[in-house]
């Protein structure tokens, strides 16, 4: 006779896990074409804004460019944070993935890695042509490339942690980016540092290891973190 009070089987493998959560995540990102599209034109338009604003100039539009890109990306990534897990939490999927059974970090990293597929990664891929807008030397896009490659996906992870702690609130975007912004201050100082340095003919090596530092401490805690904030808004919410 079975035990009903075990806890359900957890038969299927992690890998398994992931995969299924990433797929159905990305899935769902590309039949909202919209919501993706309105994060990477956001990145366009206001990084395209500076050279009209502030002049054609390109000794003053490369000296401030990387900070530009780079703030642009910063505030593109927190529009679509606020929809990480709402979704999910509003039709009920939610609370059927934190009972599951399965382990909800893995979970957690599958959608964070969706999110940053469909947000983070085609910023990271346009950054070349804006900076080539913004009159950066050509020496510096490699730098650019990888700076935002390794910042975005931290700030991915740093964002679901406010994303998951305002599940349940009705209307918190302004609530997450308090939260938020004020951690994403380092990614946003090292990684304008680095490719300021690069634009400069200056060693990148000491940027670099901080942003990887700042990547490796972000995937092995957040998605502890961002789990128990959403086993709590689960509860609250129910």
């Amino acid at each position: 006779m079975s035990d009903s009070s075990h806890p359900p089987r957890t038969d299927i493998s992690l890998s398994r896990v992931f995969w299924r959560v990433y797929r159905r995540d990305l899935t769902l990102a590309m039949r909202s074409v919209g919501q993706w599209l309105n994060t990477l034109f956001f990145f366009v338009i206001v990084v395209s804004l500076f050279p009209l604003g502030i002049g054609p100039g390109p000794q003053t539009l490369a000296t401030i460019a990387p900070g530009i890109i780079w703030v642009s990306a910063l505030l593109s990534m927190m529009l679509s944070l606020d929809s990480l897990f709402a979704h999910d939490f509003n039709d009920g999927t939610l609370e059927q993935l934190v009972i599951s059974g399965q382990p909800l970090s893995v979970i957690v990293i599958a959608k964070v890695l969706a999110h940053w597929s469909t947000g983070g990664l085609p910023l990271v891929l346009l950054s070349p042509l804006l900076a080539l807008v913004m009159q950066m030397p050509s020496s510096a896009y490699g730098v650019l490339v990888i700076s935002l490659a390794i910042g975005t996906l931290s700030l991915s992870f740093i964002g679901a942690i406010g994303a998951a702690l305002i599940v349940s609130v009705n209307q918190g975007g302004v609530l997450l980016s308090l939260l938020v912004l004020p951690l994403t201050v380092p990614v946003l100082i090292f990684g304008s540092g680095a490719v300021s340095s690069s634009s400069m003919g200056l060693p990148i090596s000491t940027q670099i290891s901080v942003l990887a530092a700042v990547l490796a401490l972000a995937v092995s805690l957040a998605p502890l973190a961002i789990a128990a904030a959403l086993r709590v808004g689960v509860s609250v919410g129910r």
